[in-house]
């Protein structure tokens, strides 16, 4: 029932953004959610769905080409097990590698990069983007989701990844569903089994 649930919330949050199922992380395969001849990137990595509905109404509204940054291998399906793993990398400074780049990077002069805030900083997965793309004389504009704390040092840390970008403000905006649903439910039924 779980996978159920996850895979009818995915299916709307990828409604909401406009996007088609294909490109949802069922199929992880799937990088490239589209093509075009656009200067424009919108490069997104999203857990939850959270960050892939901004990024499906920026690309739509902006008609940019959208890529899906997705790791080699996917992050656990459960949440804590993600968190877990994050921690890991973050604290081992860790890089997982990517599935796929973007062809020609060279071509966009504007990139709007989404990401959630994992542990108050920048997910890894994230981080491997940044370091394997080169970003010099581009527009960098992040749209960034949280649950609750903020950018964290996602500033500092676009700083260091992408010295020679030409950093907008971003856009900070808190998206803690997933977090508030999975302790909600694990607190009722702690309360439930007692």
């Amino acid at each position: 029932m779980p996978e159920e649930h996850d895979l009818t919330r995915r299916r709307l949050l990828t409604a909401l953004a406009g996007l088609s199922l294909a490109n949802v992380r069922i199929s992880p395969s799937i990088a490239a959610a589209s093509a075009n001849t656009s200067d424009t990137l919108v490069a997104y990595f999203s857990r939850s769905g959270n960050t892939r509905v901004i990024a499906g109404i920026i690309h739509r509204h902006l008609q940019t080409t959208l890529f899906e940054i997705v790791p080699s291998r996917p992050y656990p399906e459960d949440y804590f097990q993600t968190v877990a793993q994050a921690t890991k990398e973050r604290e081992r400074n860790i890089l997982p590698p990517l599935a796929h780049n973007v062809a020609e990077i060279a071509r966009y002069r504007t990139i709007y990069l989404g990401f959630p805030i994992w542990g108050t900083t920048v997910p890894a997965l994230v981080k491997s983007f940044l370091s394997s793309h080169d970003l010099s004389d581009k527009t960098l504009i992040p749209f960034i989701t949280h649950g609750g704390y903020g950018p964290g040092d996602s500033e500092a840390v676009l700083a260091r990844l992408a010295p020679a970008a030409k950093r907008e403000k971003p856009l900070v905006i808190e998206c803690s569903q997933e977090r508030r649903t999975t302790e909600t439910v694990t607190g009722w039924l702690e309360a439930v089994r007692s």
